[in-house]
């Protein structure tokens, strides 16, 4: 946070990455603000355009001139980064007492935000919505986002709670303490679960989209969670010595079977076809190793690069909220 702006620090600062959300920016505002004049408590929104090809950064830029007397401020990057960054991005900027990231696609109801503020008085420091099921969702994707919460907290040490998102409430010595982190290649839910403090969890229903479709697709969704399991845990490594370690006593019990039938009955075993699914199948498992080795291995390469995670292109702030 910067010092300059500790006399006028406000009380929340809302932290809304938006890539692509033109039509969601208006009804956004609308729920938005009266959500917030309603936890009486002063407040600033920092909107970070991560790259938008549509006109979502004009939408802002209208919100901004037709609220003059509102703390929007609005950071432009200069390409589309990915939500990781853009999310990174926001908390970086915001200077709130609490910080509340939160999507513009209404999907989470700003109306919750109350309810977040009062347990936050109460002095919890990170505070959960929770959704109470994925009615929203595809079954595909309720079904894998399931298996992965599953999956990931079964082999990391720092557990997510499942159906939460980024939408929370962090008090400000949570904030710097993710402020503090390095990394460039970010899994935000396991860097917040990874940094602890005291926490609550409120339920909460997810909506529909307000309009548009969702920006991860299958793929980004996949790769999201190869990020997140390789940043978290070693395990996928450890897997690979146990397997080496039970085909080898399997091929050494399977070349004692061999050696002791051709000594007992002076005859070997013909089989070309089960010789090469044998090799075959050793070589797949060998490439297989060899993937999740340059997974991290790839994660190591681009962390040593230190490119910054995301790079502003201008930034946008109501005069007159300046003094």
């Amino acid at each position: 946070m910067n010092p300059d702006t500790l006399h006028q620090q406000p009380s929340l600062s809302i932290v809304c990455p938006l890539h692509n959300e033109e039509e969601n920016v208006e009804p956004f505002f609308a729920r938005l603000l009266p959500a917030l004049y309603e936890t009486r408590e002063s407040f600033e929104i920092v909107c970070v355009n991560d790259g938008s090809e549509d006109a979502t950064l004009d939408r802002i830029l209208e919100i901004q001139k037709a609220h003059a007397s509102l703390h929007l401020r609005i950071i432009d990057l200069s390409r589309n980064f990915g939500k990781e960054a853009a999310l990174s991005c926001g908390l970086h900027h915001a200077c709130g007492k609490a910080v509340i990231p939160i999507d513009a696609d209404l999907q989470h109801p700003p109306e919750v935000i109350n309810e977040m503020v009062a347990l936050w008085r109460q002095g919890f420091e990170v505070v959960l919505p929770q959704r109470i099921d994925r009615a929203t969702d595809t079954i595909m994707r309720r079904i894998t986002s399931l298996w992965f919460y599953r999956l990931f907290n079964m082999i990391s040490e720092h557990p997510i709670p499942p159906n939460v998102g980024d939408f929370r409430l962090m008090d400000r010595k949570v904030v710097d303490a993710l402020n503090l982190l390095p990394e460039r290649q970010r899994f935000m839910k396991g860097l917040f679960a990874w940094v602890g403090f005291r926490q609550a969890i409120i339920p909460y229903d997810c909506e529909s989209r307000s309009s548009g479709r969702s920006k991860f697709s299958v793929w980004r969704l996949w790769n999201l969670a190869l990020d997140g399991i390789s940043a978290f845990s070693t395990t996928p490594l450890r897997i690979w010595t146990y397997v080496g370690l039970v085909i080898a006593l399997l091929a050494l019990s399977y070349g004692t079977f061999i050696v002791g039938k051709v000594l007992l009955f002076g005859k070997d075993l013909p089989g070309y076809a089960s010789l090469m699914t044998v090799i075959l199948f050793l070589g797949g498992i060998q490439l297989i190793g060899l993937g999740v080795l340059g997974e991290y291995l790839g994660r190591v390469y681009r962390e040593t690069k230190q490119r910054p995670l995301y790079i502003v292109r201008a930034k946008y702030e109501n005069p007159q909220t300046h003094s």
